[in-house]
């Protein structure tokens, strides 16, 4: 399946998480400086392309407006091929995202429930392309993340295409069809492998924060977009 994309973003395949994620978690957890909207100045169609835009702008109590898409309860999988062809943004202080979290019919306890990082890029080390889970074995507050990169030339001027595969099995993450990372099913229990279940995209560009702002962030840059030209879901059928 296809997730087609209009301007504004299609209501039928997409929502938007709003705000700065306060009271619960303020910086959405990250310690980030965006509050993100559901304006056509942050997320937008152009050209047929979806634009997710980051402006240096008052906002709330936040210095950056941006938007996160999520694809919750109106694109939920249990395995497949997920395939987005996009074009970064660049500079120090952003931080864009393609990525899954699990959908389920009670509050998410991170990292537990898990986390697949499809594509994670922050813009001090422009050029590296990071592919990631998060699980309660494996995540970055304990530093055991499962986590690979590859250096790609040309993310914030060129398309390229972020790719995982996943089954019961493992994931693999690609670029432009080349694989680069995999994470196998250790048959540990939902500790190391919560990937039995379905999981919702979201898209966003986050400004700041722990990692995307790890050495500050770039007031002279902004505006900055991520383009992206298609979204592209095939089901795993198999049992």
């Amino acid at each position: 399946m296809s997730l087609s994309m209009q301007v504004p973003p299609r209501e039928s395949m997409w929502s938007y998480d709003l705000g700065d994620g306060c009271p619960e978690v303020c910086g959405w957890g990250n310690n980030e400086l965006q509050s993100y909207t559901n304006t056509q100045r942050n997320a937008r169609v152009e050209n047929g392309r979806l634009i997710i835009e980051a402006h240096q702008e008052e906002i709330d109590s936040s210095t950056f407006s941006s938007a996160r898409l999520v694809s919750k309860g109106k694109g939920d999988w249990k395995y497949g091929r997920i395939e987005i062809k996009a074009m970064l943004p660049q500079g120090k202080g952003t931080w864009p995202a393609i990525w899954m979290l699990p959908t389920l019919d009670q509050a998410m306890k991170w990292p537990d429930d898990g986390e697949i990082d499809i594509m994670e890029h922050v813009g001090f080390n422009q050029g590296t392309v990071y592919g990631t889970v998060h699980t309660g074995a494996y995540n970055w507050m304990k530093g055991t993340q499962k986590i690979d990169s590859v250096k790609v030339g040309g993310v914030s001027d060129q398309f390229h295409i972020y790719t995982i595969e996943w089954n019961k099995k493992s994931i693999k993450w690609f670029i432009d069809y080349h694989l680069y990372h995999e994470v196998m099913n250790e048959n540990k229990g939902k500790d190391a492998w919560p990937f039995d279940k379905p999981f919702h995209l979201i898209l966003n560009i986050a400004v700041g924060g722990n990692w995307g702002g790890k050495y500050g962030v770039d007031d002279e840059i902004w505006p900055q977009r991520m383009e992206v030209e298609y979204v592209r879901v095939y089901q795993d059928t198999s049992p």
